[in-house]
């Protein structure tokens, strides 16, 4: 059981995304998200990848989100 109830938790959390080489700071977790859902969504090929692999990190709830291998 977590020791803070997630209804308690702050709803808008800090996230950096880095995608094709642009590095961008999202304040709110949900919009940063429904970009990348869009993004998904909307294009295709390599950008489509891209997208979807931060897209992916942030169902994972990461801080630190790339489309970039390390």
């Amino acid at each position: 059981m977590l020791k803070i109830p997630e209804l308690a938790m702050p709803r808008s959390r800090q996230v950096t995304t880095v995608c094709n080489g642009r590095r961008e700071v999202w304040t709110d977790y949900e919009q940063a998200k429904a970009y990348f859902l869009e993004m998904m969504m909307s294009t295709e090929g390599e950008d489509r990848d891209r997208a979807e692999c931060i897209y992916i990190q942030l169902l994972h709830g990461l801080d630190e989100c790339s489309d970039e291998d390390e």
